[in-house]
């Protein structure tokens, strides 16, 4: 742990704190990467699984983004993360379902958990094989709840690429989970 006065660790944050307030992204993956495991162990603490802890984060990270301008500076950015954090945690937690879905679609019997841990590890390993340009924006429209605009707007790209980007992204995930009824 740097001591609060440590100049150089200090500075740094604070110059990728200036950058993020000012748009910069990667100043603010930068800024937000260094508090992610700390974000997630929050996370994991109050809603119990990984699955939602890694949910909240992703919703922590988002609302943080879009919420820098509000950053007054009253406290730590730590401390404002940590705030955002267990709000998303706890949101997280009120609203889990009892089956898991990827975009409303029921994979599990109502209250069977063998099936909802089975299929939960399938999706995250579905998802952790797409390709990072479809996998992105498949989670900031599914678990962010972001609009199209709003993901476009994130990822600097046109709204038409993110929905072109989503409808391979769900395909991929389809073919990838194996469930025919999903299949188009």
């Amino acid at each position: 742990m740097a001591a609060v006065g440590s100049g150089s660790a200090n500075d740094h944050a604070a110059a990728l704190l200036q950058s993020a307030m000012a748009g910069d992204q990667h100043a603010y993956a930068e800024l937000a990467g260094a508090h992610r495991n700390r974000l997630w162990s929050v996370c994991y603490r109050i809603t119990g699984n990984p699955e939602d802890a890694e949910d909240a984060l992703q919703e922590t990270l988002l609302a943080a983004w879009r919420g820098l301008a509000t950053f007054r500076g009253d406290s730590a950015f730590s401390s404002w993360l940590y705030r955002i954090a267990s709000n998303a945690a706890l949101a997280q937690a009120k609203r889990r379902p009892q089956t898991l879905t990827i975009e409303n679609h029921e994979f599990a019997a109502e209250g069977d958990f063998t099936t909802d841990v089975a299929w939960s590890d399938l999706i995250q390993e579905a998802l952790d094989n797409l390709p990072e340009h479809y996998r992105v924006p498949f989670v900031l429209r599914v678990y962010g709840d972001l609009t199209y605009q709003d993901i476009a707007d994130q990822l600097a790209i046109p709204v038409q690429t993110v929905r072109s980007r989503l409808s391979r992204a769900k395909r991929a995930l389809r073919e990838n989970l194996g469930d025919p009824e999903d299949r188009s």
